[in-house]
């Protein structure tokens, strides 16, 4: 473990040596990529320095105490205790720092939810997750914006695309990818009998420019006018985009705002989030694509989460967590479910599972 510290104390120099050479910020994205790494290292070299500190304190304390005698010697008892469990402190988080970190971590997230299986239903699911989500933006002071609105006849939602900017928003929202399943009395039930209906939801990482090169031949761009639900317009103007990446046969449209300037800016933003998550699975050694992954067929029996109304009960199918306080969840208290992923995550990194 000693060598690991020194390679890594190594390595700290040599990327501070790399930031002080004035040619490395004229490329933006390997100075991103220095940056980065440079403030990981200095947590974890500061760490490195507590854990060697604390067990320098414990030896020499050791050496006195069997050297001592009276009040001398229980006072060393003390400073020994003390030293040992400021290295045990010093330890575990060096432990957590030295988890393998997510290379999504820092980025802004960019959500889709869509109605999937239920009908109406589905698509006024997907509206009350979008409200979950909007409300759990503003308790942890995240930039809440919404890209797109496609509303159905009864003001749900067939889709809804938004972006959530703020500290921390990609390695708390990663784990809300999949499809959540719901199960309550719809409003178009006259009986009173519960019905169990489906939304999917797909975490996307925000992707910079310098993330993915995209040349412009290998879009096709398309404008329209904006319409509402049943056709309605909305939009005397072909301000609507739709942008098709050739190569990859992705396809993003954009309507809500009246400038096609704007659209298309915002089309580009999911755009470059697709491929960018695209490019990020075809290297990663995973076997499964995570962004199928994650939505699924939109099946009831693929779900991560089920929300039971009548019981008023959150069910993470994942870790085999439940929660009677369905509507506080609602209400935007996410982290409830979130920080048990969030552990066990841990858990399993530093080998809980082995």
């Amino acid at each position: 473990m000693s060598e690991l510290h020194d390679e890594l104390i190594r390595e700290f120099h040599d990327v501070e040596s790399q930031l002080a050479d004035p040619e490395l910020v004229k490329d933006r994205s390997l100075y991103a990529n220095v940056t980065r790494r440079y403030k990981e290292l200095g947590e974890i070299v500061a760490c490195i320095g507590e854990l060697r500190g604390a067990l320098d304190d414990v030896e020499a304390a050791r050496e006195m105490h069997g050297e001592s005698s009276g009040d001398e010697r229980a006072m060393l008892v003390d400073e020994i205790s003390d030293a040992e469990d400021r290295a045990a402190s010093a330890g575990e988080r060096l432990d957590q720092l030295l988890i393998p970190k997510d290379p999504n971590d820092g980025r802004n997230v960019i959500v889709e939810i869509r109605g999937a299986e239920g009908g109406e239903e589905a698509n006024l699911f997907a509206r009350d997750l979008f409200e979950m989500y909007r409300s759990y933006a503003s308790n942890t002071k995240w930039t809440f914006k919404t890209l797109e609105a496609n509303e159905s006849d009864m003001g749900g939602f067939a889709t809804v695309i938004f972006m959530l900017a703020g500290e921390g928003a990609w390695s708390h929202m990663k784990f809300e990818g999949g499809p959540h399943r719901v199960q309550r009395v719809p409003v178009t039930e006259s009986q009173g009998r519960v019905h169990t209906s489906s939304a999917t939801v797909t975490v996307l990482p925000e992707a910079d420019e310098v993330d993915v090169q995209i040349a412009d031949n290998d879009l096709q761009v398309d404008v329209f006018r904006a319409s509402g639900p049943g056709g309605q317009s909305v939009n005397t103007t072909d301000s609507a985009v739709r942008i098709t990446h050739k190569p990859t046969g992705i396809v993003v449209s954009m309507q809500d705002e009246k400038s096609q300037l704007q659209n298309k800016a915002k089309a580009m933003t999911v755009l470059r989030s697709r491929l960018l998550q695209a490019e990020q699975e075809r290297a990663s050694a995973e076997a499964s694509d995570l962004r199928k992954g994650q939505i699924g067929g939109g099946g009831r029996s693929e779900k991560i989460r089920t929300y039971n109304y009548k019981e008023n009960r959150v069910t993470d199918h994942r870790i085999g967590l439940t929660l009677y306080k369905l509507d506080k969840i609602l209400a935007g208290a996410v982290d409830e479910i979130i920080d048990p992923l969030l552990q066990h995550e841990r858990a399993e990194q530093l080998g809980g599972d082995d």
